[in-house]
Order: structure tokens, then sequence, then C-alpha cells
């Protein structure tokens, strides 16, 4: 009996009976369940990480796409714009030269008919002075039974001239 007053005994009884009511209570099978709940879980979140990953990634690659093919059909839009440009102002400086050699045409036509009819005025007070000249050289040089003889000759001929 001399082992109930030893320290180590007690010590060692009592451990026994810790571990005695631990596998009584099944901790390690509670233990267990808990620890695979919590592998479960993890594994769960890890799998959802992995799945957000790859949607991510690919979500990345169309995203990268669409940024090229963007990028692609600005070029083509600003090359289109180029070559609009490019084309109008061709045709609005086609368009100018024409309305100024148009301007041009009617600007001397005016100018042409502007000295066909200076060109009459002149013809006509040159054949206005003409015929005042001819009247007064010819009442200078013409007498009373001259003139008479004319007229009496003019309107014997006025009668044919006019049938």
């Amino acid at each position: 009996m001399e082992i109930l007053k030893e320290t180590d005994f007690w010590e060692g009884l009592g451990l026994a009976i810790v571990i005695a009511i631990i596998l009584y209570r099944r901790v390690p099978a509670m233990l267990a369940k808990m620890l695979d709940a919590r592998a479960v879980a993890i594994q769960s979140e890890l799998s959802a990480a992995k799945q957000l990953r790859e949607e991510a990634e690919a979500i990345l690659v169309r995203y990268t796409e669409r940024a090229s093919h963007a990028q692609a059909e600005a070029e083509t839009i600003l090359t289109d714009a180029k070559e609009e440009a490019e084309r109008f102002a061709r045709e609005s400086e086609a368009q100018l030269k024409a309305l100024v050699e148009r301007r041009a045409r009617m600007a001397q036509e005016r100018i042409a008919r502007a000295e066909a009819q200076a060109m009459a005025e002149i013809r006509a007070l040159a054949a206005d002075a003409a015929a005042a000249a001819a009247g007064q050289i010819i009442a200078a040089r013409l007498d009373d039974s001259q003139a008479g003889a004319l007229i009496d000759g003019s309107i014997k001929d006025l009668a044919g001239k006019l049938n």
C-alpha cells in the first residue's frame, strides 16, 4: 500500500481517468468529425476559389479580345474617317475650282456683252453724228429747188418701197 502514498501513482491514475472520460465521451471521434467538417468546408472554399479564378481568367480573356477588337475597329474607323476627309477635300476643291471657272466665264461673258453694247452705242452715236454732219453738209450745199426735187423723188420712191 505504499503505492497509494506516492504522488506519481495518483498523477498517473488521474491521467488515466481523464483519458477514460475522454474516450467514454468519444471526444476523439467528435474532434475527427469537426476536423473532417472543417476539411470539407476548406475544400469547398478552395473549389469555389478555383472556380472564381477560372471565371476571372475567362472574363479577362474576353475583355482582352474585346479590347483588341475595339482597337482594330477604332483604327478602321480612323482610317475611314481620314479617307472620307481626303475625298471630301478633293470634292470641295473640285467644286470650288468649277465655281471659280463658272464665275470667270460669266464675268467674261458680261465683259463681252458690255463691250458689244459699248460698241453698239459708239456706232449709234457715230451714225447719229454722221447723219447730223451729212444733214448739215447737205443743207449747206443744197438749195431750195434741189431740195424740192429730192423730196419729190423720195415721195415717189416711198410708194414703191411700202408695197
